[in-house]
């Protein structure tokens, strides 16, 4: 029933199995995404029920992001490992660490479990995108990435929104565990659904990857200012992530059910942002659509800092400003696939920890900006940072066209 659908986003000149089976593997993405980013928003809830304050959690999540540093040499693992290998493991993986977060008694333990899930989500994500890269020409490989990453936006609309609810009616603790059942089941679907098929990365990879600017320079200095765009545009997202939730909490008294709510609307901003990146970045180019998306998020941001003591004014410019970096960083995905000639894995495990140092970079002063000054602090961060991603990938869209 979702076939006509699917061949309409993708295409329907995509090989057979990649037809086949990028459905399943999108929604087993958006259940461990949903686990992923069931944390920020409920953030404050989480330190209460932890017995921390907000700024000491803003460290436990800082450290934990710390540890996607740890996505090359996870990239390691992907590449000695099948495509199907990895992403069952990865998704193995998410539902332990949901678990231990469900259990968690105090920031250490949270910690471990943040890292856990993190870097298991990561080995998932590396072998999602992977697979496609062995099965998808660098030309239309945007379109297939672009719907994968819809499952992102789905994550927060779907999987925060659901598990935000149950935690409304019995505590974050059974929303976490929800997540990691759902998590669990989504591993068997996918290792019954795969089969367990070598890599296709040899000569024709390095034939691919050979079209494009980031191979001539490898990891030079395109493919490091693709690294840097992608980590300042992270760290301008968590920049909100970590604060959005404790605004609306602290300012106009929201309740889980509310914030669930807003997740849900959040993420209908983000299904379109990347149903659009699927359909235009790789007309527009990546590099260029990268910064677009970045500089939109700009003034967005700053709308915020100004009007976050009017509700719906500042929740127009929270979503615009979200829908926006998710744009930006669906764009960024192909792109970053192809920094490494024959191992897309390794490129885009060069970005993640990029990605994920930003976001730690940013989880301590955005919480305690929040702390000192409420919310036109974090939101001017999140403005400055944006502007560093659109510089950063003009000047690789120019090295491009060099």
């Amino acid at each position: 029933m979702l076939a006509p659908v699917i061949d309409s986003l993708i295409g329907d000149d995509q090989p057979t199995e990649v037809r086949r089976d990028i459905g399943v593997l999108t929604a087993a993405r958006l259940c461990a995404n949903g686990c992923f980013r069931f944390a920020p928003p409920f953030l404050a809830t989480i330190a209460r029920g932890t017995g921390v304050t907000l700024d000491q959690i803003g460290i436990a999540v800082a450290v934990a992001e710390l540890a996607g540093l740890l996505s090359p040499l996870t990239a390691r693992v992907v590449d000695r490992l099948s495509r199907r290998q990895a992403m069952v493991a990865g998704l193995v993986g998410v539902a332990v660490g949901t678990t231990l977060a469900a259990a968690s008694q105090g920031m250490v333990m949270f910690v471990v479990a943040l890292v856990i899930l993190s870097q298991s989500k990561v080995m998932y994500d590396l072998g999602l995108n992977s697979w496609v890269s062995d099965h998808v020409p660098y030309e239309s490989r945007s379109r297939v990435m672009g719907f994968t990453e819809t499952s992102w936006a789905l994550g927060l609309l779907l999987g925060v929104s659901t598990m935000g609810l149950v935690t409304g009616v019995s505590g974050w603790r059974v929303g976490y565990l929800t997540g990691a059942v759902v998590v669990m089941l989504m591993a068997g679907v996918v290792g019954r659904r795969l089969p367990n098929e070598p890599h296709v990365r040899e000569l024709a990879a390095r034939q691919e990857a050979h079209a494009s600017a980031a191979t001539t320079r490898r990891i030079g200095s395109y493919g490091w200012l693709i690294v840097f765009a992608t980590a300042t545009l992270m760290a301008a997202s968590q920049s909100l992530f970590v604060t959005f939730g404790s605004w609306l909490e602290d300012v106009f008294s929201f309740t889980p059910a509310m914030l669930s709510a807003l997740a849900f609307g959040l993420g209908f901003g983000e299904l379109f942002s990347s149903i659009m990146s699927s359909q235009r970045t790789d007309r527009w180019g990546k590099e260029r659509s990268m910064a677009m998306g970045a500089a939109v998020m700009v003034p967005a941001s700053v709308g915020l800092a100004v009007f976050h003591q009017h509700l719906w004014i500042g929740l127009i410019c929270l979503i615009v400003a979200i829908a926006c970096f998710e744009f930006a960083i669906v764009s960024s995905i192909a792109a970053a696939s192809q920094l490494v000639p024959g191992s897309p894995a390794r490129g885009l495990a060069l970005t993640l920890a990029g990605g994920t140092f930003g976001r730690a970079l940013a989880s301590i002063p955005a919480t305690h900006f929040y702390q000192a000054h409420g919310m036109s602090w974090p939101a001017m961060l999140t403005a400055c940072l944006a502007g560093c991603t659109a510089v950063a990938a003009f000047a690789a869209l120019r090295l491009v066209n060099r």
